[in-house]
């Protein structure tokens, strides 16, 4: 019964190339800290051969076998940067930053910013709280620079910084968007560079002057430019044309200026979407 149970399971085979423990090892394979867990519930697990139910370290040269269901690597993020004090991953829409299956419990380790849901690119997680607090002050500090690609409907030629005003309702998680002082609004600076514009889209690269709950997505609506395929602050219609059901947006660069981590000083990290074309 049970090789009967493993032939409609998918099999994977992976030579160790670097000491590491067991789950970390399958995580940098795509699977997440749950998924590992319950193979190794399973007995779903082989290392030489023999079944694990454990955590257990690994060696150069040793043979890995798990079998699994396909959903389990649909992709979730990619790393792209891991050190002793943070680990910089590209997330895929569809899945939270934190919360209960969120990047954070997959990865074991702290957000230092967010992105929402479906939009995609490059998230900084801490490992320690000494990181943390480094991070978090580059970034209250403006010290980590986050560049966006999005493409947006409309023909939008533009190169120039963008001024407004953010004020956010908590009970519909939607934000409207000011062009005056207003009430309980957060002011708000956004650069937009238009790289390409085509018939119907426009291709743009976005440097995020503060970070404000949605304000690209916002920001770019109240101009008259929503994003395509942004289910909450662009248009049925649109969306429908486009054939897409997330925004395309996404965070594909970070620099780095000096922050006290020696890794990442002066660093610049960049990772673009898949259907980003130049």
């Amino acid at each position: 019964m049970y090789f009967l149970y493993l032939y409609y399971m998918n099999r994977k085979e992976i030579l160790v190339k670097k000491s590491k423990k067991l789950i970390s090892t399958l995580q940098d394979c795509g699977f997440t800290f749950a998924d590992v867990r319950k193979m190794l519930r399973n007995k779903d697990i082989r290392v030489d051969d023999v079944v694990v139910k454990d955590d257990i370290s690994l060696s150069v040269g040793q043979k890995v076998i798990c079998y699994y269901t396909s959903n389990m690597l649909e992709k979730k993020y990619e790393k792209v940067f891991d050190d002793d004090d943070c680990i910089i991953v590209f997330k895929h829409a569809g899945i939270e930053t934190d919360g209960d299956n969120g990047l954070e419990k997959i990865l074991q380790a702290r957000a230092v910013h967010r992105l929402d849901r479906n939009t995609e690119g490059l998230v900084i997680f801490s490992k320690n709280e000494k990181s943390e607090k480094i991070l978090k002050n580059a970034i209250k500090n403006h010290k980590i620079h986050k560049f966006y690609i999005t493409e947006v409907v409309g023909e939008f030629d533009v190169d120039k910084t963008f001024n407004a005003y953010l004020l956010k309702d908590e009970e519909k998680s939607l934000v409207k968007i000011f062009d005056k002082p207003t009430k309980n609004a957060l002011p708000i600076s956004t650069k937009i560079k238009t790289l390409k514009v085509g018939n119907e889209t426009s291709l743009l690269q976005i440097e995020l002057l503060t970070g404000r709950t949605h304000q690209i997505r916002a920001h770019l609506a109240f101009l008259g430019f929503p994003i395509v395929g942004d289910g909450k602050y662009g248009k049925n219609e649109n969306n429908k044309k486009f054939k897409l059901n997330h925004q395309k947006l996404c965070c594909f660069c970070l620099k780095f200026d000096f922050i006290g981590l020696e890794n990442l000083n002066n660093k610049k990290i960049e990772k673009y979407p898949n259907w980003y074309v130049f």
